[in-house]
């Protein structure tokens, strides 16, 4: 869900319009109050904020979002006709986290909006912690232990452990492992077996036994 706080009509349809297309769910306020009344509510994955506001201006409602634990992560883009250098950086120093000046473009728009929010979802990711069984790892500090015994992986064995952990006990099909740690991939699938059975190895008999092998198909990780 994406919150557009704009009193100008006009700049508030056609945004929301452009946002539906590209699949985006929306809600459009004109004034502060039935924002703040939305907020109450239900938090939005993003928040596009005017500046110059009827009532209370948009700086003042950056800071009470900072200020509020509940909102203090939450993606905020300023939308403003005030594009001098000190106004970027003030409200980039508030904490916005992007600032586009009027007037714009929609596709810069959308794009600067797409980029963002991967921004926030590689920091929900890094903060997420995953414990399966005796297995332990904290992405964000790059923490593998099993049975409290830190493990040393290398960097291919990393990121297939992360994949299927960040899969959540779905199977996770060989070519999805092999595109997502290779890249493009053009050599033997039999690499992807040969890193498999060394990340068992590794995570040793008390762990190593999550990664399910799935006949056909690629692998899951589970308890």
């Amino acid at each position: 869900m994406i919150y557009i706080l704009e009193d100008d009509d006009n700049i508030r349809k056609l945004v929301s319009y452009a946002l539906e297309r590209e699949g985006y769910e929306v809600k459009g306020f004109a004034e502060p109050k039935s924002f703040h009344k939305a907020m109450e509510e239900e938090l939005p994955e993003l928040v596009l904020l005017d500046i110059m506001l009827p009532g209370e201006d948009g700086l003042s409602i950056l800071k009470k979002i900072r200020r509020d634990q509940k909102t203090e992560s939450l993606p905020v883009i300023m939308l403003t006709a005030r594009d001098s250098e000190y106004d970027r950086a003030n409200g980039l120093d508030m904490g916005a986290d992007d600032y586009i000046s009027k007037p714009f473009g929609i596709v810069e728009l959308t794009s600067r909006l797409r980029a963002v929010l991967r921004r926030s979802h590689r920091k929900e990711e890094e903060a997420k912690v995953y414990e399966v069984g005796k297995l332990y790892v904290d992405p964000g500090r790059h923490i593998i232990r099993v049975d409290d015994k830190d493990i040393e992986l290398s960097y291919k064995e990393y990121c297939l452990l992360i994949t299927l952990l960040e899969a959540e006990g779905r199977v996770v099909p060989r070519e999805e492992l092999l595109s997502r740690v290779w890249g493009e991939y053009y050599g033997e699938s039999r690499t992807l077996d040969v890193h498999i059975r060394k990340l068992r190895v590794k995570l040793g008999d008390k762990a190593g036994k999550y990664i399910k092998t799935v006949k056909g198909i690629g692998y899951k990780l589970e308890k």
